[in-house]
């Protein structure tokens, strides 16, 4: 009988909670620490973080030199989907709040999504993804957020800012023209469309299966930036 063994605890920084990683027969787990037991994520599970990278990163896997960014390192397999599909010129920046699941996917969890941080176009920062947002004007083609459960999910309150007016401004600014931005969510959530469409993005909502082609659904916002 499968059973979960926790296999290392990390703080989240600037926030006070703490991950967990889990092995749970041969897949791994993270949870919340001091949570209501619920998974943040699998790696069983993880369509939607593929198609997360797959769609914007196919929209621009033709340009010369195409740079992404992707906020949230999760289990790695964002990063190593976004990889498969862009080219040798490309750069994978990645910006991971949390030291320890950097460490995590350097270990044996990084086996489950291929060791992407071993590939050279692969860029990571220890560091907020907002910070690098603001940083960096017009640095990127496409950026992919899975910071949290989504607009109307959060579980961090320091995370709405992203899903904010001010946030996605801020990320149309970072975004060369005809940028692509990608939004993970649990659920659907019209207001964020909206919001998006104030924002200067052409969006639209792509329910994506979680695993397989059944089962739970989840909500990827594929938003075109229109101004230059």
């Amino acid at each position: 009988m499968k059973r979960f063994v926790l296999l290392d605890t990390t703080a989240i920084p600037e926030n006070g909670g703490a991950l967990c990683l889990f092995e749970y027969g041969e897949d791994f787990v993270i949870k919340i620490q001091g949570g209501d037991g619920g998974q943040l994520m699998n790696t069983r599970m993880h369509g939607s973080e593929d198609a997360l990278a797959q769609i914007p990163c196919s929209k621009v896997a033709g340009r010369a030199n195409a740079r992404v960014l992707i906020g949230g390192l999760g289990m790695g397999f964002t990063l190593a989907a976004a990889l498969k599909h862009l080219g040798r010129s490309a750069e994978v920046v990645v910006a991971e709040l949390v030291p320890g699941v950097v460490e995590w996917n350097r270990g044996p969890l990084g086996e489950k999504s291929g060791r992407p941080l071993l590939d050279p176009r692969t860029a990571i920062r220890l560091e907020d993804v907002a910070k690098v947002l603001q940083a960096e004007p017009q640095g990127f083609d496409a950026i992919m957020l899975d910071v949290d459960n989504g607009p109307e999910g959060l579980t961090q309150k320091a995370n709405s800012w992203l899903y904010s007016s001010a946030g996605l401004a801020a990320c149309a600014r970072a975004l060369r023209p005809k940028g692509i931005l990608a939004v993970w969510s649990a659920s659907a959530d019209q207001k964020f469309s909206e919001r998006l469409r104030k924002s200067g993005f052409k969006a639209e909502q792509v329910q994506v299966f979680a695993h397989g082609n059944r089962g739970t659904r989840h909500t990827i916002w594929i938003a075109e930036k229109l101004k230059a």
